[in-house]
């Protein structure tokens, strides 16, 4: 988190991108608002699944004594409220899914305003003399997780920092960090720096294995509604895909289970 906390001053100070905190700043309440919406989803099941055991022993109790209608108007209960325990968990998926799509989005564009950032910040080293300008110079970089490149200031020449990267065990300690060569004005660069594309962030996948779903073959995103046919091969469907702008109520069938079971009739 502390380096992410520099990346993100360093991006404010040096080129002016706001729009790049602004854009995430919102992300954590966002995610503890979903996360607190499936906790109440859970509670409210744990509590639905109560009141079934208890209907449940209650039938089991007085089946003998009660008439035909009587039997009928308690199984029916039990089964309404079966039925809002699946409402209830079809609800908690459907936020989970939303939920991914929410962070992949914003990894996303994070992804691609840091090749934009990394893109300008090469061409103002090649450009200029960078450590010459105010003794400002460019002091080591190391990566901080996937598809996310640090790089660090030091006004003057200062100590290198040394700490351990997260994930490979690295270290940007003198021993370690890359040779540096000489640019335009005596300017030094590490040659990772120069190594990394934009490019190369930006055609990274964010997971080459996630699943894919619907009629399109494509990964979960937006909002999205599970076949209630327990052997459809593909259980879950982007509301666009299926012609739904909303969740209709009862129980839904996908166009392919639809077909399938004319077909048998």
């Amino acid at each position: 988190m502390r380096s992410w906390g520099r990346l993100c001053l360093l991006l404010l100070r040096e080129t002016g991108l706001p729009c790049l905190v602004s854009g995430i700043e919102n992300l954590p309440c966002e995610l503890q608002r979903n996360f607190q919406l499936m906790r109440e989803l859970d509670q409210r099941t744990e509590d639905k699944k109560a009141e079934i055991d208890m209907l449940a022993a209650e039938y089991i109790s007085t089946v003998k004594t009660l008439s035909s209608e009587q039997r009928v108007e308690h199984l029916q209960k039990i089964q309404s409220a079966y039925s809002k325990c699946k409402e209830y968990s079809d609800d908690k998926v459907q936020l989970a899914m939303q939920t991914y799509e929410m962070v992949d989005k914003h990894i996303r564009r994070l992804d691609a305003d840091l090749a934009r950032f990394e893109a300008d910040l090469k061409d103002k080293m090649d450009g200029s003399d960078f450590e010459s300008s105010g003794g400002r110079g460019l002091k080591s970089n190391e990566f901080c997780g996937n598809n996310v490149f640090c790089y660090y200031f030091s006004e003057g020449r200062g100590q290198k920092e040394k700490r351990g990267s997260r994930g490979r065990g690295r270290r940007t300690s003198e021993e370690d960090t890359p040779k540096k060569k000489k640019h335009k004005g005596g300017s030094e660069f590490t040659d990772t720096i120069l190594s990394v594309h934009p490019s190369d962030v930006l055609d990274m996948p964010v997971d080459p294995n996630e699943p894919t779903y619907c009629l399109c073959h494509q990964v979960s995103y937006g909002e999205m509604i599970g076949c209630d046919n327990p052997d459809c091969p593909i259980e879950w469907f982007h509301f666009a895909c299926v012609d739904l702008t909303t969740k209709p109520k009862g129980k839904w069938f996908c166009p392919r289970c639809v077909q399938e079971k004319k077909k048998k009739k």
